[in-house]
C-alpha cells in the first residue's frame, strides 16, 4: 500500500525551525496526521511551547511556578515521531539547495541538513530601541522564559521598577508591580497607553486606573538612554526617572534575518505568506510571529504578533503542507487583559487607526450597567464600537469592565470576519436573562446607537 505521500507525489522530509507556539503546534500535528513524516525540530533554547503572556501572572503571584507556563515538551514532542533538536542554533538557509547550516549550542558541532519542506516558525524579538546602555546590567527585556526568570529574580530585591513601553506587555507588568508593593513608572512615547488597542478616551480611563493603585505614568517621554551603577537611570527627552530596575517592552520584531533576499517580505521584515501559509518559496511555509497576516479590518497585510495568531497559523501550516485544503481566514487582532479586577478587550480597529486607514469611520460609545439595576450587583460597562459609514460595516471595538467582556470582543471579531453592518448587530438574536444582561443584549444596544447616531446625520 501507497504511503500518502507516494499517493500525492509530496515529500517526506519536514523540518521545523522554532518551536514556541507555531512549531509545537505544527509538529504536532502533522505526527498525529500523518505519522510517518520524518519531522526534525530546531530550537535554539532549551524549552518549546513557552506562554509568554503569563509573565505578568507569574509576577503578580497569579501563577506559581513559571514552569507551569509551558503546555509541551521536548519529550512529548518526540514521542510523537519528531526528531527535537534542542539547544541547536540555524545559522544559515539556502533556499535554492533546500539546505540548512546548524550548531550544536553544547558542543559547537556546526553540520548541514536537507529538508523537502520548511516550516518557519522562528517567532518574534523584543524590539530594543536603538539607545545608549541598552546593555545596562539592570536593563531586562520581557518576552521568553529566562528572561522572565531574571525578571521575577531580580524584581525580588528591587523595589523601584521603570517600564519603558506603554503597550500590552508594558501595562501588564505595571499592574503586576503595583500589585505586589513595588514603586512603578511607565514610560511611554505615544501620548496615550495602548495606542494600538484603545481610544484616547477608554486609555485615559486605564491610564486613570493605573495613577490609582500607585502607578507613575509619563506619556510623551521618548528614552534615549540608560545610565547609573547602583540604580539604573532612564534618560528620557524630558528628564531623568531612577529606578532599581528598567524593563524595556517596545514591541517585537520579526525573526527573519535567515531568509532575508530569499523569500518575500514586508517593509517589517516578517514574511509575507497566502492563504494557505506558503511564502513566496513553495518549498517554504511559515507561521507566528515570523509572518504576517491578513488583517480583515482593512482587507491589507499587518505584522500582529499575538499567541492566537501563531498556534492558527502553525496548525494550518501543518495541514496545507500536505495539500491546500484549509485556507487561513485571516485576523482581527483580538485580544483581552486583566487590570486591577477589570477586562480590557478589544478587536479591530480603532476610531483613530480606521480614519488613518483612509475609512469614512466613526463611533459611539455605550456606558452603562450589564444587567438590571434590580438585580443584587451589577458593573458599569463601557463599549466603544466603530464602524464604516459608507457601509455600515463593523471595523473594531473596545470593552472595558468589572463584568466579563472578554467574549463579547470575541463575538465583534465575528461580525468584523463575516463583515456585518451596525443593522446586523443592532438585532441579532442574544439571550436575554437578568443575570447575564438587559432585555436587548449590550451588544445589541450599541449597535442601535450607531444606528441612531447615522439617523441624525441623515437628517442634517
Amino acid at each position: 500500500m501507497k504511503s500518502i505521500f507516494e499517493e500525492r507525489g509530496i515529500d517526506r522530509k519536514v523540518i521545523i525551525v522554532g518551536c514556541t507556539h507555531a512549531g509545537t503546534v505544527a509538529a504536532t500535528q502533522i505526527l498525529e496526521d500523518h505519522p510517518e513524516t520524518d519531522v526534525t525540530i530546531y530550537e535554539r533554547h532549551d524549552n518549546i511551547s513557552f506562554l509568554s503572556c503569563g509573565i505578568s501572572l507569574y509576577l503578580g503571584g497569579q501563577v506559581k511556578r513559571l514552569e507551569d507556563m509551558f503546555y509541551s515538551n521536548p519529550e512529548a514532542l518526540r514521542q510523537l515521531g519528531a526528531t527535537v533538536r534542542m539547544k541547536h542554533d540555524v545559522l544559515k538557509i539556502d533556499a535554492k539547495q533546500k539546505e540548512l547550516t546548524c550548531e550544536n549550542l553544547d558542543t559547537n558541532e556546526v553540520f548541514t541538513d536537507s529538508y523537502d519542506k520548511l516550516i518557519m516558525a522562528t517567532g518574534s524579538y523584543v524590539k530594543v530601541p536603538p539607545i545608549m546602555g541598552v546593555d545596562h546590567s539592570r536593563v531586562l527585556l520581557c518576552k521568553d522564559y529566562a528572561q522572565a526568570q531574571a525578571i521575577y529574580d531580580t524584581a525580588k530585591n528591587h523595589r523601584r521598577i521603570a517600564i519603558v513601553g506603554g503597550g500590552y506587555v508594558g501595562v501588564e507588568l505595571a499592574e503586576s508591580y503595583a500589585n505586589t508593593d513595588h514603586e512603578v513608572s511607565l514610560i511611554q512615547g505615544p501620548d496615550q497607553l495602548l495606542n494600538n488597542y484603545v481610544d484616547a478616551e477608554l486609555a485615559k480611563v486605564i491610564e486613570t486606573s493605573l495613577v490609582n493603585h500607585g502607578v507613575h505614568v509619563y506619556d510623551r517621554e521618548h528614552a534615549h538612554g540608560f545610565k547609573g551603577t547602583d540604580e539604573v537611570i532612564v534618560e528620557t527627552n524630558k528628564g531623568e526617572h531612577a529606578a532599581d530596575l528598567a524593563i524595556v517592552s517596545t514591541g517585537f520584531v520579526a525573526n527573519t534575518e535567515l531568509l532575508r533576499g530569499q523569500v518575500e517580505m514586508d517593509r517589517r521584515g516578517a514574511l509575507l505568506i497566502d492563504d494557505y501559509m506558503q511564502t513566496s518559496d513553495p518549498a517554504i511555509y511559515a507561521a507566528g510571529d515570523a509572518s504576517a497576516v491578513h488583517y480583515n479590518p482593512t482587507g491589507k497585510t499587518a505584522y500582529i504578533p499575538l499567541a492566537t495568531n501563531a498556534v492558527r497559523q502553525g496548525k494550518l501550516a501543518a495541514i496545507n503542507l500536505f495539500g491546500h485544503t484549509q485556507k487561513y481566514m485571516g485576523t482581527q487582532g483580538t485580544s483581552a487583559m486583566s487590570l486591577f479586577n477589570h477586562t480590557l478587550a478589544s478587536t479591530g480597529l480603532t476610531l483613530h487607526h480606521a480614519q488613518a486607514a483612509g475609512f469614512n469611520a466613526a463611533s459611539v460609545t455605550y456606558h452603562d450597567n450589564y444587567r438590571p439595576d434590580y438585580m443584587p450587583t451589577t458593573a458599569m460597562l463601557t463599549i466603544i464600537l466603530v464602524y464604516n459609514r459608507d457601509n455600515r460595516q463593523i471595523l473594531g471595538a473596545q470593552l472595558y469592565s468589572k463584568h466579563e467582556v472578554a467574549q463579547s470582543a470575541n463575538t465583534i471579531s465575528v461580525c468584523i470576519q463575516n463583515k456585518n453592518t451596525i443593522d446586523d448587530l443592532a438585532y441579532v438574536d442574544m439571550l436575554f436573562q437578568p443575570n447575564y444582561d438587559q432585555p436587548f443584549n449590550y451588544l445589541n444596544l450599541v449597535a442601535q446607537m450607531a444606528i441612531e447616531q447615522e439617523k441624525v446625520a441623515a437628517k442634517g
